[in-house]
């Protein structure tokens, strides 16, 4: 029977050391080919809700499966189903939106682990949303922040968010007052926001920062102004196919340019040693994320296992007539 574990549950089993172990797990296992992964796709009618699915599978933990979700004017509600690779079973339904927020503040974390210079210190954000905490969270495992300044459109959310996140962190978190005072000089910038027009400039940037533009996942919308696409000397995606349907930030600068898309580098080709990524500490360098399913399979897998050990989560009754699931002669799947 498979498990099912609920948002509550996922809080209380999946920490940010977790998250970041699973996701750089998957990026390598992207890279040696020993995992799969389908865009994500979208479907859509007009003035009804989107529907959102995203496929992977991977062979080494041994677990594929489905993110889906769906977004309306009402909120967000997303799902994992996973199955084993080995016999075809459903082994888990995962409520997914605190899943979501920590995979992909772990893909941050892994990119700023591998592209930000070793004595990055100071962090600017741009967005105070729930994505933005586990940005920083994330970013706070890999390297010794010693100041962060976030700016949002709202005053007193911002104040609220840089106290809490303060004393989350141990880290001095001040609001700024505006998206150039957050950025401007600091050695590692995070766009977390639901804008579609540019937040950030490139005449912002100073040389060697390295930016995790994380919150603009359609081909219209776009958080980094063209000067600072242009000024990055690396610039990393955790899927070209995908960054190519997705990023607004790239399509808007690469359009159809093939010589400009084969200069983006895939996070698990760098994971994996098989492309460079910072070279010079002068450079500026990029991780376009637009969340990808291996992230969200493995981190799931993960959770699955440690849930089955501590005896959490509730089994589900699904395909228990005649003693399971049965073959049917002539039957089409």
């Amino acid at each position: 029977m498979p498990l099912l574990l609920s948002e509550a549950d996922v809080k209380s089993l999946l920490t940010m050391p977790i998250a970041i172990d699973a996701v750089e797990n998957s990026f390598r296992r992207l890279g040696d080919g020993s995992a799969l992964v389908h865009s994500r796709q979208r479907l859509h009618l007009p003035s009804k809700s989107y529907l959102h699915y995203m496929a992977a599978a991977d062979g080494v933990s041994g677990y594929m499966g489905l993110k889906i979700y769906t977004s309306s004017g009402k909120g967000l509600r997303f799902l994992v189903t996973l199955f084993s690779v080995e016999s075809g079973d459903l082994v888990a339904l995962i409520e997914a939106d605190f899943l979501g927020q920590m995979r992909t503040g772990a893909a941050s974390g892994v990119a700023t682990r591998y592209l930000a210079r070793e004595n990055a210190r100071t962090l600017g954000m741009i967005g105070t949303g729930l994505q933005a905490r586990t940005q920083l969270q994330a970013i706070a495992q890999v390297r010794k922040l010693e100041e962060i300044r976030v700016f949002g459109r709202d005053a007193g959310r911002r104040e609220t968010f840089a106290e809490e996140m303060s004393d989350a962190l141990r880290i001095p978190v001040t609001a700024a007052a505006s998206a150039e005072d957050a950025v401007r000089d600091a050695d590692i910038v995070v766009t977390s926001t639901t804008s579609t027009a540019p937040v950030l400039e490139g005449r912002w940037l100073k040389p060697g920062v390295h930016i995790n533009a994380i919150g603009a996942n359609f081909p219209q919308k776009r958080e980094l102004d063209s000067e600072a696409v242009e000024r990055c000397d690396v610039i990393a995606v955790d899927s070209r196919a995908q960054s190519k349907l997705e990023s607004g930030d790239l399509i808007h600068v690469f359009g159809e340019d093939a010589a400009r898309w084969a200069g983006v580098k895939e996070l698990a080709e760098i994971a994996t040693g098989k492309a460079t990524g910072r070279t010079s500490p002068n450079q500026i360098t990029l991780f376009k994320s637009n969340g990808i399913a291996t992230e969200d399979i493995v981190v799931a897998g993960r959770i699955f296992e440690i849930a089955r050990e501590r005896g959490m989560g509730r089994d589900v009754p699904m395909w228990q007539q005649n003693g399971g699931l049965e073959k049917r002669a002539g039957v089409r799947t």
